[in-house]
């Protein structure tokens, strides 16, 4: 039997599932995660695209990371909602916003990256691995 997770933005236009367990969960203290999830780190799950299926039409954002690849976010066109994101790097997974599951119950960051770019009053969880800069 296989694990199947569902997932939606605010307003309900738009629904995705996965199977499978996530590859990783961390959260992202750089400055471009800091400004996509308006708060002091954002979230992702990285999931294989395989597993991955969506119901609806998404809004996409461009930009050029630090290193040169193309990131694309995908969000909602009506209530704004970040559903998930692409690495060009990385064409294999998509990296989902986890705070738009139906259920966040059941997962937790594993590490922390970014870490040198964290908010100065964030506390870092005793015994979570930390990385100064990310790995994407």
């Amino acid at each position: 039997m296989t694990d199947s997770r569902t997932g939606r933005c605010q307003c309900k236009a738009v629904d995705y599932e996965f199977t499978g367990l996530p590859r990783t969960v961390h959260a992202c203290h750089c400055s471009e995660c800091q400004k996509r999830s308006g708060s002091a780190f954002g979230l992702t799950m990285v999931v294989g695209k395989d597993s991955f299926v969506l119901n609806g039409k998404l809004t996409t954002y461009v930009r050029v990371s630090d290193s040169g690849q193309r990131v694309t976010a995908y969000f909602c066109p009506m209530c704004g909602s970040p559903i998930y994101g692409e690495l060009e790097r990385f064409p294999d997974i998509v990296a989902i916003r986890p705070g738009t599951l139906d259920d966040t119950s059941w997962f937790k960051p594993e590490r922390h990256i970014w870490t040198s770019s964290a908010q100065n009053w964030f506390e870092f969880p005793e015994g979570c691995e930390g990385l100064p800069k990310g790995r994407w």
